[in-house]
């Protein structure tokens, strides 16, 4: 983060742990869980080049804290996850400024985030809403979402990764009309398509996202993270590639004491404790 972001008011908060859903414990924090939400909801949490840097920032802390185990990513208030990308800071740019000023770096950085993250969303998720919420590994709509990359309505195109992230998860056919004509989707479609996890009641956003995280912060860290990457490898990789790094990944499993005490438990007829080693 530069000094002028610092300088700047706070767009990301973050609980860790993450207050839990009255479902699970009520009144009690949610171990292993953060939460981050997006909070600028005067501009219906429109992502800016520094709230991007912040958030990037404050998911690469919660990736080096061991006692992190699941992120859930949500935006402040009932109207947006994240409306789109600030259009008056993009409407001044130019091709080299762009590319020059490295401000889409940030994007490589959430990327790269080795825990998994869920997008808890209600409101729009719009052009770099939408792409946000893509880059998350597990994506729980609210009834009341809506997706779209709807860029094309600028002169523009999606740059963050929705013409490669959308048409991944729903086809090629779909995804190019929906980015060619730039028509915004509800969750109720999202998920026959397949871009959402699970469509909920608006008001159970957070908390249903919560309750899944927590079942995942539960699992063996390390095989959950290496999990994370061989799916999301599948996208990328030759299935011949992609078979080769799965199958690399679940031998050196075998050298954790994660493996020995599942193992062990199975046959013992226990829980197995988790000590991500």
């Amino acid at each position: 983060m530069t000094d002028a972001d610092a300088a700047t008011a706070k767009f990301i908060r973050v609980a860790c742990p993450a207050p839990a859903p009255a479902s699970l414990s009520p009144g009690g924090p949610l171990g292993g869980v953060a939460l981050i939400t997006i909070d600028r909801p005067d501009a219906l949490n429109a992502l800016s080049f520094g709230l991007l840097r912040e958030l990037a920032g404050a998911l690469e802390a919660l990736d080096a804290d061991p006692a992190c185990r699941a992120i859930v990513l949500t935006g402040a208030g009932s109207r947006a996850f994240a409306a789109g990308a600030d259009i008056r800071e993009l409407a001044v740019q130019s091709s080299s400024s762009l590319a020059e000023g490295h401000d889409f770096d940030a994007w490589g950085r959430i990327d790269a985030i080795g825990l998994p993250i869920v997008a808890a969303v209600r409101g729009f998720a719009l052009g770099g809403g939408c792409e946000l919420a893509m880059a998350c590994d597990m994506l729980i709509a609210g009834d009341d979402a809506r997706f779209g990359q709807p860029e094309i309505n600028l002169g523009v195109m999606p740059g963050a990764g929705g013409t490669q992230r959308l048409t991944r998860a729903i086809g090629p056919a779909r995804a190019m009309e929906l980015i060619l004509t730039g028509r915004t989707i509800d969750a109720d479609e999202a998920s026959r398509v397949g871009l959402v996890t699970k469509v909920v009641p608006a008001g159970s956003t957070v908390d249903a996202a919560l309750e899944l995280a927590a079942r995942i912060a539960e699992m063996p860290p390390l095989a959950v993270r290496a999990a994370k990457r061989a799916v999301r490898a599948a996208g990328e990789l030759p299935l011949t590639h992609g078979l080769a790094a799965e199958r690399q990944a679940f031998f050196a499993l075998f050298d954790t004491a994660d493996q020995a005490e599942g193992m062990s438990a199975f046959i013992e007829k226990r829980q197995a404790t988790w000590t991500g080693r």
